[in-house]
């Protein structure tokens, strides 16, 4: 057997070395086992709690949240991992909302475009076809120069 064919079958033997993550769920009665522990822990030893059960200490904020509301006869938040839709808002009023941005968009475009048209008229020799090119400083100074003398020949 060759040793490209001996590897190819020693790779289908092997196992999947970052297999896929499963979430895991908790039991009620595992939330409530375990925050009771965590606060009865003394102090040092809290985290040797959260690293035997292989949990972090948010989990047991929000389980400790849930336990209390529960307790208060109210009704714990919940977080859900999966996309909620956005009932609030429907879809015409998501779109009337686009369009009133892309038309307020469209409008501060169209007025830079005529600012910029009217630039380039003032900063134009008269009856000139090509425009020459200037730099900023050219292009101040010839701006600033027709402002204060706007009868001034150009």
């Amino acid at each position: 057997m060759s040793s490209s064919l001996q590897h190819a079958v020693d790779a289908e033997e092997l196992p999947d070395p970052a297999p896929k993550p499963i979430r895991r769920s908790f039991t009620t009665e595992y939330r409530h086992r375990v925050v009771a522990e965590y606060e009865a822990a003394p102090h040092g030893e809290k985290s040797g709690v959260l690293r035997r059960e292989g949990l972090y200490q948010s989990q047991i904020r929000e389980w400790r949240a849930e336990r209390d509301a529960t307790a208060a006869g109210l009704v714990p938040p919940r977080n859900s991992h999966r996309a909620s839709p956005r009932s609030s808002i429907s879809e015409t009023d998501r779109l009337r909302a686009e369009n009133a941005r892309l038309t307020k968009e469209l409008a501060k475009s169209q007025a830079v475009v005529e600012i910029m048209g009217k630039l380039q008229g003032l900063c134009a020799p008269r009856g000139a076809r090509s425009y020459p090119r200037l730099s900023r400083e050219g292009l101040e100074g010839r701006f600033l120069g027709l402002m204060a003398y706007p009868d001034a020949e150009r």
